[in-house]
């Protein structure tokens, strides 16, 4: 698709009047949320939304909800010429891009509040807002959307978990599909904040899914879970990480695990330089 056809649409009208058509036609839709600044790893999520679906929205919108007073929304990479380019390439079937305002009207004045894997002790920790605001953007997205199918990675493991039981709460018609973790060649998880890295940071950051995969390994062969999260920890530290957690979970409900034969994943996230980054492995 050339990038002159490819419909951007900026109000939530014209986007119901387009999904209506198609879903008229007997046409399957998925939505892939983003926040811009695309990069592989989104658009492999495109790629896997029309493998279930036979139309794909990509939705760029930088949420100010999910961002606390301290943390530069301005800042926030963003490039709607270069994304458009990128989605064209890929054949996405519509993108919405909508105003703040657009979104949040004046007078706007509901939320959604999330528990459950919202509350586990991981990104909700360190951003205690944060998962409220991705709840509420998400839930008015599948509802402006009406999409029968939503694209996550898993690369922000909390946040697909968040999103899934969001849906199932609210009994919305849409199944949200996990996408596992793009990464480059030498392993480091595909992130937009990756752009902040330095070129030395850039070759340290793989520091942080080599301690995840060796503490993986421990676990696996029966070893104690927080000998092995804190040995990678302190791995993280040595190569000049500032570690906010490595923990390994329940991969369903993000719960401490409580039994040996539970659904493992490791999760971690830690500094390095002023970028944040955050990975996680099955184990």
């Amino acid at each position: 698709m050339s990038l002159q056809l490819l419909p951007i649409s900026r109000n939530i009208t014209t986007l119901r009047k387009t999904v209506a058509a198609w879903h008229h036609d007997g046409l399957k839709v998925a939505v892939v949320p983003t926040m811009g600044a695309l990069h592989e790893g989104h658009l492999t999520l495109v790629r896997r939304g029309f493998e279930v679906a036979d139309r794909v929205i990509t939705t760029i919108f930088v949420n100010p909800r999910q961002f606390a007073a301290h943390e530069d929304i301005g800042r926030y990479p963003r490039d709607e010429a270069g994304d458009t380019e990128k989605l064209a390439a890929v054949g996405t079937s519509l993108i919405f891009a909508p105003a703040p305002e657009e979104i949040y009207p004046d007078g706007f004045a509901t939320a959604v509040h999330m528990e459950g894997p919202a509350k586990v002790g991981l990104e909700d920790a360190f951003r205690p807002h944060f998962f409220d605001g991705v709840a509420t953007i998400v839930a008015k997205l599948f509802v402006q959307t009406a999409a029968d199918f939503a694209m996550f990675g898993e690369k922000d493991y909390q946040q697909l978990k968040v999103v899934t039981r969001m849906a199932r709460d609210f009994d919305l018609p849409i199944e949200v599909v996990g996408v596992p973790t793009i990464r480059e060649a030498d392993g480091l998880a595909m992130s937009s904040r990756n752009a902040y890295l330095s070129a030395e940071e850039r070759q340290e950051a793989t520091a942080i899914i080599r301690a995840l995969t060796k503490a993986a390994k421990t676990i696996r062969s029966g070893g104690n879970h927080e000998a092995a999260t804190q040995e990678a920890a302190e791995a993280l530290a040595a190569q000049h990480f500032k570690v906010d957690y490595v923990a390994v979970r329940n991969a369903d409900t993000l719960a401490t695990p409580q039994s040996t034969t539970e659904p493992l994943r490791l999760l971690a996230a830690a500094w390095l330089g002023k970028t944040r980054l955050i990975d996680n492995i099955a184990v």
